[in-house]
């Protein structure tokens, strides 16, 4: 269930996949990722959220083109939640 960066493509692994092995990654479908947690980290429905490879979690900003698109949130995440449910979007 990791997110999986492979150059523009982002995915969801449907499985545990060995270091330089092919792997089989979902690129549609909701899940529910990882986000930051504490004082205004809250996302809401709606909205495109970035995939930060450096801290792992997904965020509304996309640095500049640095963070990767995910998708767009399907449901609010409070500031103390740890994930968002994400449709992913390629």
């Amino acid at each position: 269930g990791d997110v999986v960066v492979q150059g523009d493509l982002i995915g969801i692994a449907k499985g545990d996949i060995a270091a330089n092995k092919p792997g089989a990654l979902a690129v549609e479908g909701v899940y529910d990722v990882p986000k930051a947690s504490g004082a205004s980290t809250a996302i809401s429905a709606g909205v495109n959220v970035y995939w930060d490879v450096a801290e792992q979690v997904a965020k509304t900003n996309s640095e500049s083109g640095a963070n990767k698109l995910l998708g767009k949130t399907t449901k609010a995440a409070g500031d103390s939640a740890t994930t968002v449910r994400v449709r992913l979007s390629q």
